[in-house]
């Protein structure tokens, strides 16, 4: 009978708790690239988006069933913590007819940080059909995704101090950005070396973003870092290099990019502990994206994963199954059968099931601190 009380007792504080942190907010705000879009790059195209490759199976094929606007066989981190939180799967914020009210969100595929004229347009095409760049006129940068949200306030509450109490009790997350300005840089014929003499300005576009937040009345921010961009199986073909010494003996990942990834999150880190000391009222949360995808990469099988370089859905057999002309979504190329044990989706997203691993590092530890479900 004890053991019956103390198991009643342990599912009610469980309970409770779960009851506390899904009360804890009300509604999710989020930006960033295609790691977090959930439709608007889709939306953008209008009505070429029926016709558009990522909008076709076996996109969106593992939870949903169909594409769904997410770069993905399923669910993103973003989802997860929607449903981690108790909300609704977040809408993206170009979606008529559509309430906001528990949350929007303004990714967009292929986002930069820096306004696109500075990392030059017209390299865009030549990295579109990878997924994570659009051509123009859909280019689209953090500064877009801020007025679009600035746009949508008046919708969302009546006056300044009103948004203030309203954004008090939201969870704001600027999911990856930074791996378009990389990426179109480095593709387009630039050094590694070039691309991150860029890393202070994006780290400073990113935290001036997060401190608009803030002064629009956030009191919890989550930022994310970025992925390993030397793991990704679409660099490690389009930047292939004969070179042994380039790619890193311990996870097959190409160093001089995974150097730059780690520049780029070691200097955002930073910046946003000292962004959060300037305001002892938030909380200002680095989420990292390099660290548990870097363990797949490592040791997949200690994560249930097969395969961690290859991509599950692509074309070309070898080593990365990657082909820039024949891409996920496109005529005759076919998904893995059990995307679950693959880490890498189409060469540059994640599937559904190491996004959720993601997810659970960002919410309960360790791979954000403090964790999104920790209590204030």
């Amino acid at each position: 009978m004890q053991h019956v009380i103390l198991c009643l007792q342990i599912s009610l504080l469980l309970s409770s708790f779960s009851y506390l942190m899904q009360a804890q907010y009300t509604s999710i705000f989020s930006f960033g690239d295609s790691y977090t879009d959930t439709g608007n790059k889709v939306i953008l195209y209008g009505p070429a988006a029926a016709d558009l490759w990522i909008n076709k199976p076996p996109f969106g094929m593992t939870f949903f069933g169909h594409p769904a606007g997410r770069l993905s066989d399923g669910r993103l981190v973003i989802d997860f913590i929607a449903q981690a939180l108790g909300l609704p799967l977040l809408p993206p914020s170009l979606a008529k007819d559509q309430s906001f009210k528990q949350g929007a969100n303004f990714a967009v595929a292929g986002a930069t940080a820096l306004k696109t004229s500075t990392t030059s347009p017209a390299l865009y095409p030549q990295l579109a059909v990878a997924g994570d760049a659009v051509p123009p006129p859909n280019n689209i940068s953090l500064a877009d995704e801020l007025g679009w949200f600035d746009a949508m306030k008046p919708a969302l509450c009546g006056s300044p101090q009103a948004c203030k109490d309203y954004f008090a009790k939201a969870l704001f997350v600027v999911g990856e950005l930074g791996w378009n300005d990389y990426g179109v840089m480095v593709v387009g014929g630039k050094s590694v070396a070039e691309a991150q003499s860029y890393v202070p300005q994006i780290v400073a576009t990113i935290v001036a973003a997060t401190e608009k937040l803030i002064n629009d009345g956030a009191t919890t921010v989550v930022v994310s870092g970025i992925s390993p961009m030397g793991c990704a199986p679409g660099n490690l073909v389009l930047l292939a290099s004969q070179d042994p010494a380039d790619y890193e003996p311990d996870t097959g990942c190409l160093k001089g990019m995974n150097e730059l990834s780690r520049d780029h999150n070691a200097q955002l880190s930073q910046a946003l502990t000292t962004l959060g000391g300037r305001y002892p009222g938030a909380r200002v949360t680095y989420a990292d994206l390099y660290g548990p995808v870097i363990a797949f990469a490592a040791a997949p099988a200690r994560f249930g994963f097969d395969s961690a370089l290859r991509d599950c859905c692509g074309s070309g057999g070898g080593k990365y199954n990657f082909n820039l002309s024949a891409a996920c979504g496109m005529p005759g190329v076919a998904a893995c059968p059990n995307p679950s044990v693959y880490v890498n989706w189409d060469g540059v997203h994640l599937t559904e099931a190491a996004y959720h691993r993601v997810a659970d590092g960002w919410l309960r530890g360790p791979y954000a601190n403090p964790p999104i479900l920790a209590t204030a």
